[in-house]
């Protein structure tokens, strides 16, 4: 069976391309310039989450290297997939230090690696990025992001606490789940 990297590749073969939309790379941080095979993962998702064969909720993988940017694909995916109608976000991972650096990137506009713009704006409306424990009370107009560790989101769902994430939030909600090999 085929990788879908290489089925994207067929497809593009016959034709079949879509452009990076600038509502993405005009709301990165201008100091990261993307990179072609950046570029290249951002439009591979567009084709493959706009196919008519593509499975929602999805699950894709971008297999690359440390330091290749990933996580600068994950913040302009969520501005793809809040323009989609995507508001919740939850990233977790294994390691409570990862959680930690990736937050930095995501919240601290004082980080040298801040991911975003200095203001988001898409379709003429300004945008907030907002950390949140659970999805229970979010912004509708804002990027709302969880971050958590594997092993926080399961106690936190298997042993229910106050603002912890519960099997609620999964309810009846448009919430993109991508654990750092995942999607991003």
């Amino acid at each position: 069976m085929a990788f879908l990297h290489e089925k994207i590749d067929s497809l593009r073969e016959y034709g079949v391309s879509v452009s990076l939309p600038s509502y993405i790379s005009d709301n990165l941080n201008p100091s990261f310039e993307l990179r072609p095979y950046q570029i290249k993962a951002f439009e591979n998702f567009m084709i493959h989450y706009e196919g008519k064969n593509c499975p929602h909720p999805t699950q894709v993988l971008f297999h690359m290297a440390t330091g290749s940017g990933k996580t600068l694909i994950m913040a302009g995916l969520m501005l793809y997939l809040y323009k989609q109608g995507y508001r919740n976000f939850l990233f977790f991972v294994n390691l409570s230090t990862i959680v930690k650096k990736t937050e930095e990137n995501f919240m601290n506009r004082a980080s040298s690696k801040y991911l975003f713009a200095d203001e988001i704006v898409i379709d003429g409306e300004r945008v907030q990025i907002k950390k949140v424990d659970n999805f229970q009370a979010t912004d509708p107009n804002a990027i709302n992001i969880c971050f958590t560790t594997t092993q926080g989101l399961h106690t936190d769902m298997w042993f229910t606490r106050e603002n912890g994430v519960t099997f609620d939030d999964f309810d009846a909600k448009k919430l993109y789940s991508s654990p750092m090999r995942l999607i991003i």
